[in-house]
């Protein structure tokens, strides 16, 4: 079913392209670019709790890195090591490790080699807005987030893949970019759900309102808001894999 879905995406895609692909140059051009955020790469929450820190790693996009706000603290990373932190009742010790624009398979080859120089309890892999926007195959996507996940499993870490945003409601994006892409992102998520059920990780889902308040500036971006909600349901789903007990 997902096989036909694909190549029904891919016809949809070729019919429309005189009108995609100069909307799709227009809107590169046009769309306010948001930095990243700032603010150390690594920190610790939960100051003053007891227990040796879960240590956490964050590995992906431009949301690792916190672009949409200001500073990586109120960014998914540090909403998210706050979270964990007062379910948890220890502290998190916590480490981004992103790079804005970059796909998953760049991040196999840029990003990973950074990050299994130490140990971590929980890696959570954040990707797929620039795989879908960048019309990645499903093959390569699959292969690079394999990689990623078994390389941190076998370092000890248990592995949680984010959900592909639903970009259909980025509204930065016009009308029919946001259908198609929308269309691709759910392929992608898709096949990633099939990959975290065979690698026994888990497979987190997006939850958050995709209405203005929710939404940096850019309308691509979480907001402040968007992050702290992100992060709160992210930690409800992420505390079976975090073994909160130290």
């Amino acid at each position: 079913m997902n096989a036909l879905r694909a190549y029904a995406w891919w016809l949809g895609l070729a019919l429309l392209a005189p009108i995609a692909l100069p909307l799709a140059l227009h809107t590169r051009r046009n769309t306010l670019r948001l930095p990243p955020a700032a603010g150390l790469l690594d920190g610790l929450a939960g100051v003053g709790l007891p227990g040796e820190p879960l240590r956490l790693l964050v590995l992906g996009e431009s949301t690792v890195v916190g672009v949409g706000v200001d500073e990586l603290h109120a960014a998914l990373v540090g909403q998210l090591a706050t979270a964990l932190a007062a379910r948890c009742g220890r502290p998190v010790a916590w480490r981004a490790c992103g790079e804005n624009g970059i796909t998953a398979a760049q991040a196999c080859q840029r990003l990973l080699p950074q990050v299994l120089d130490r140990p971590f309890d929980l890696a959570l892999l954040v990707f797929g807005v620039n795989d879908t926007t960048r019309l990645t195959s499903l093959p390569r996507w699959e292969a690079a987030l394999g990689s990623m996940a078994e390389a941190l499993a076998a370092r000890g870490a248990r592995v949680g893949f984010s959900s592909v945003p639903p970009l259909q409601h980025f509204s930065a994006l016009p009308w029919l970019l946001r259908r198609l892409l929308g269309v691709r992102a759910s392929l992608l998520d898709a096949r990633l759900s099939q990959l975290a059920r065979r690698l026994g990780a888990g497979h987190h889902a997006v939850e958050l309102e995709f209405s203005a308040e929710y939404l940096a500036r850019d309308g691509y971006h979480p907001s402040s808001l968007g992050y702290r909600v992100w992060a709160q349901g992210l930690a409800v789903s992420l505390v079976p894999a975090a073994r909160c007990a130290p």
